[in-house]
């Protein structure tokens, strides 16, 4: 659509980041400018990375852990996104069919347990990260939504693991502060965060720990053999065991990942501080409010009153290619403009201040998965959290550090760390087969928010989406 690619001249740097890197003026990035060895070397400084680093030091502080990135830690997906600490409870029928029913159980109480633990880790180590555990509302907001949550919510009572309330229609709109929702559930177990004040504090806790970390250092090449050699620009990295932590960006030097993933682009919007007039509306705590839709909209407040609302499944790129559009204002400010005029009528005069746009790296289950290279295998992996990682990366970081470590226990089992469980088509046939679905769907949601019923193509091509599950919050 021509419309989506208008400008309206907010700003390229993501907002979030913008924001944290405020409180660190003045302070220069370590550069790598020479050969080191190290036992462990981590590429990529966003969540994943740094949980890992932090999961290996406290269990074996006396290896050397180092991280390199090629730009800040938290400058790429990790500090970019829309901050919605959600969990993986609404997926449990997906995962149970992936990895059996116990471990499905188990992986969604870990991922409810992870958001108090993320709490409790910010608290014990003094990380301002605006971290509002105020619970998440997944909600309807037209009749073809409503009733999708049931499935779920039945199998979860089944098996004792169900933290989701049923809101009555009228508290759900009060709560969302917004009218258009019909009907609503809550969790307590989730919240907001400034993600990458988040993500800049965990760098701070590794550095503590004793992780050296280099940043404008970018992997150029890897060379496989033993000992590991990493070459960036000034210096190599010689390594007895590497953890590729690059997720959206691991394609780029990785052929064999361009079918594992596919990414797509969740776009965000944020709006002044109008504390006054979201409390006016209903909006006065930090939860996460989510949609039904395939392509979802998801909203927050922040502490100092603004609004902040995205979008996801919007740029598919083409052969996996990390293009400018990841580094600009949201091409799709018009989709996010309408959304938020339909959620906010009475806040329609109140402009963006930023938009931007997060990569997300989507896997064919909507689920992250872990690994060791094929060519050798103390190179290990992890990416796929498909816009799903606030929380997520918390147990990655788990994952990945019992794997490095070669230890035996329920993380290094887990159903999770076989690799990829399924492949997306070669190009051109992936791109074309997105956008052919990713078109049907709006119509087929457009249709549905009007009260009309969709084309019966729309509505067979949008099962094709949902054949693998939701394309989530970044």
């Amino acid at each position: 659509m021509a419309k989506d690619k208008q400008h309206n001249g907010t700003a390229s740097q993501p907002f979030w980041f913008a924001q944290a890197m405020k409180q660190e003026q003045g302070a220069q990035p370590n550069v790598l400018t020479s050969d080191i060895q190290t036992d462990i070397c981590i590429v990529g400084g966003g969540y994943t990375g740094l949980w890992t680093a932090i999961n290996i030091k406290q269990q074996q502080p006396d290896l050397d852990v180092v991280i390199i990135d090629k730009g800040l830690c938290g400058s790429g997906a990790s500090g970019r996104n829309g901050g919605c600490m959600l969990t993986w409870s609404t997926k449990y029928l997906s995962m149970k069919k992936l990895y059996g029913e116990e471990e499905a159980a188990r992986l969604v109480a870990a991922s409810e347990q992870a958001v108090y633990e993320l709490e409790a880790f910010c608290q014990a180590h003094n990380i301002d990260a605006q971290l509002r555990r105020h619970g998440a509302l997944y909600t309807a907001t037209s009749p073809a939504q409503e009733g999708s949550m049931a499935s779920v919510m039945a199998a979860l009572d089944e098996k004792a693991l169900n933290s989701w309330q049923a809101w009555q229609a009228d508290k759900v709109k009060r709560a969302a502060g917004s009218d258009l929702h019909s009907e609503g559930f809550y969790s307590p177990a989730a919240g907001s965060v400034q993600p990458a004040m988040l993500v800049r504090g965990l760098k701070r806790v590794a550095e503590e720990l004793g992780v050296i970390i280099y940043e404008n250092t970018p992997m150029e090449s890897i060379n496989t053999e033993v000992p590991v050699t990493i070459s960036t620009p000034q210096g190599e990295i010689y390594a007895r065991k590497v953890v590729l932590a690059l997720n959206a960006w691991m394609t780029e030097q990785f052929p064999e990942f361009r079918r594992s993933v596919v990414l797509v682009s969740s776009d965000m919007a944020i709006t002044r501080p109008m504390p006054d007039k979201l409390a006016s509306i209903g909006l006065e705590d930090g939860k996460a409010v989510v949609d039904s839709r395939t392509f979802v909209h998801y909203y927050r407040t922040t502490p100092d009153g603004r609004l902040m609302l995205g979008k996801g499944g919007n740029h598919f790129s083409f052969a996996n290619r990390i293009s400018p559009v990841f580094d600009e204002p949201s091409r799709y400010q018009s989709l996010l403009r309408g959304a938020f005029d339909r959620f906010f009528p009475t806040l329609k005069a109140e402009k963006f201040v930023a938009t931007w746009t997060g990569a997300s790296d989507r896997s064919v289950t909507g689920m992250p998965f872990f690994g060791r290279m094929k060519q050798n295998s103390d190179i290990i992996y992890g990416l796929g959290y498909s816009g799903n990682g606030v929380v997520q990366t918390w147990m990655g970081g788990k994952i990945l550090s019992a794997m490095v470590l070669d230890l035996d226990n329920e993380w290094s089992r887990c159903g999770l760390t076989t690799g990829p469980k399924g492949y997306f088509p070669p190009e051109p046939f992936r791109w074309t087969g997105a956008m052919l679905v990713r078109n049907a769907i709006r119509r087929k949601e457009a249709a549905e928010d009007a009260g009309k019923t969709p084309l019966w193509l729309d509505k067979q091509l949008a099962k094709l989406a949902n054949a693998a599950g939701k394309t989530d919050k970044a």
